[in-house]
């Protein structure tokens, strides 16, 4: 088994292993921070998975709320990481580009909420959270072009930059919504799922498309199809949202 098969079982193992334990030591307890945010996972179809996450993650958050961590230096990471995914992916390391996936989404949790532990929650703090993490995908997604661009995919990278327009129109319809003061969250495809999707994507790739068959790729390419038409289909959700509530708030049509 190749070494990055074994960690991955490992990994998974574990998950597994620890699910059962947190559902009947917490009896089912939500994370308050998680909720407070109003966190959900695939329209709260993973909301358990939310939750036991955030379990696994405490430790680590009280160990780096001991040593004086701020958010930013999460911020740095996830940015570093992210555009080490992107290199990864470009080089056809797929397998480290989805570790480096997974550990930019972990920075990303943990400047917020130590952020909100450390009452250090401001403006500078969500600007500087909402802008990196759009670098963070904008990475991952320019190393699936490069990749799919070599490979036997004609139009893969016209898939990876689609993936990547509908998700910063998901950003954008919410950014612009919120600047005229309307909550444009939502949907189906928001950063969280698109993380998962394309994490899980390059970590189980490999083996998926070995055992189907099919050159290496195939799986991501089908993800980045699920996201690019997910992503589109949020961004088209928040659009009408918000434009439905400006209408209604302002009386409807005029003239």
């Amino acid at each position: 088994m190749k070494p990055g098969i074994s960690v991955l079982v490992a990994v998974l193992a574990a998950s597994f292993l620890s699910m059962p334990v947190y559902a009947v030591r917490e009896r089912g307890r939500r994370d308050a921070d998680a909720e407070r945010k109003g966190s959900r996972l695939f329209l709260g179809l993973g909301d358990f998975l939310v939750h036991w996450f955030m379990w696994v993650l405490a430790p680590a958050e009280k160990l780096f709320l001991r040593l004086g961590l701020g958010p930013d230096v999460f911020n740095l990471g996830g940015l570093l990481f992210g555009l080490a995914s992107g290199v990864l992916i470009g080089l056809g390391r797929l397998e480290l580009g989805g570790w480096a996936i997974a550990l930019a989404g972990v920075c990303d949790i943990l400047d917020g909420r130590i952020a909100r532990a450390r009452n250090l929650a401001s403006a500078y703090g969500k600007f500087i959270d909402s802008t990196l993490d759009r670098f963070v995908e904008t990475f991952a997604f320019l190393g699936f072009a490069l990749y799919l661009g070599s490979g036997p995919w004609p139009y893969g990278s016209l898939l990876a930059a689609t993936a990547l327009a509908g998700s910063l129109l998901v950003s954008y319809a919410q950014a612009r919504g919120e600047s005229v003061g309307v909550s444009g969250s939502g949907g189906l495809m928001q950063r969280a799922e698109r993380l998962v999707l394309t994490c899980l994507a390059c970590l189980l790739d490999p083996v998926a498309s070995a055992g189907l068959g099919r050159p290496e790729g195939t799986l991501v390419i089908w993800v980045l199809g699920l996201v690019a038409a997910g992503a589109f289909g949020t961004a088209v959700y928040r659009t009408l949202w918000i434009a439905w509530t400006l209408r209604r708030r302002e009386g409807g049509p005029k003239g």
